[in-house]
């Protein structure tokens, strides 16, 4: 069976740079072509694989810097591993900088378009869906102000609204399902659910160890680029949880 999303031996490193490395010729030049060679190399994944199936939902967990967001977005095709392979099949929908390319001097409706189209949609799809989005947001009474006027929370939602107006087939969500008041999560968890229920493979990172225990059927515990546990959801969130309070109570008795 061939699965939406395969992920073989990804391994990724970053190389980063002294704060005093040279940025244009003539600064090498004068420095002797000193400072060109990386400070030190990151190793931020290493043999990661696992695959998910359609209909079925992942959670990737782990601490900050673990290389959960570095995963998710090699999946979405920002970047490429070093070594190892990612294969996705069917259009895909990324949650991971919600609102970024939204431009504040435009309106709802005008971002709106503007960005279903980059996300893949056709001007005739976006047409056809825009009330839905529009009222997905509850922004019905704002879409045509600049978006400079909107409040953080109505951006998010607008953001959120279009990004899964796309109905991918793989969609990949980076710690956005806490965007507005309670109601609207609940919207936003819902039509997550509905994905799921018509057969999309869902990627989500999160530190919200109950949304992974209530919404996913697999999961995958990182930690500095490694992966320790994949496996059932719930056991892999509890192997977690043990984790994170084993490591809290170490730190409070020291």
């Amino acid at each position: 069976m061939v699965h939406p999303v395969q992920v073989s031996h990804v391994t990724k490193r970053y190389r980063r740079h002294s704060r005093h490395r040279p940025y244009t010729l003539q600064e090498a030049v004068a420095r002797g072509f000193g400072g060109l060679r990386p400070k030190e190399t990151i190793l931020a994944l290493s043999e990661i694989s696992f695959d998910v199936p359609c209909g079925a939902m992942a959670g990737i967990v782990g601490a900050n810097g673990a290389g959960k967001s570095t995963l998710l977005r090699l999946v979405g095709g920002v970047g490429r591993p070093d070594s190892g392979s990612i294969r996705t099949d069917g259009r895909l929908g990324a949650m991971i900088d919600l609102g970024v390319g939204f431009h504040p001097d435009l309106t709802g409706r005008e971002n709106v378009r503007t960005n279903g189209v980059i996300g893949g949609l056709t001007r005739r799809e976006i047409n056809a869906r825009l009330d839905d989005i529009v009222d997905f947001a509850g922004l019905r009474d704002f879409i045509d102000s600049p978006l400079r006027t909107y409040s953080s929370g109505m951006w998010m939602r607008l953001a959120f609204a279009v990004a899964t107006a796309v109905r991918p087939d793989i969609l990949l969500v980076d710690e956005v399902l806490a965007v507005g008041d309670a109601a609207f999560q609940e919207k936003c968890l819902a039509r997550i659910r509905d994905f799921k229920a018509r057969g999309s493979s869902i990627l989500l990172v999160t530190h919200q160890i109950g949304l992974v225990e209530r919404l996913c059927d697999l999961a995958l515990w990182l930690d500095a680029g490694r992966l320790v546990e994949l496996g059932p959801a719930p056991q892999v969130a509890q192997s977690y949880l043990a984790h994170v309070q084993e490591a809290q109570l170490a730190q409070a008795t020291d």
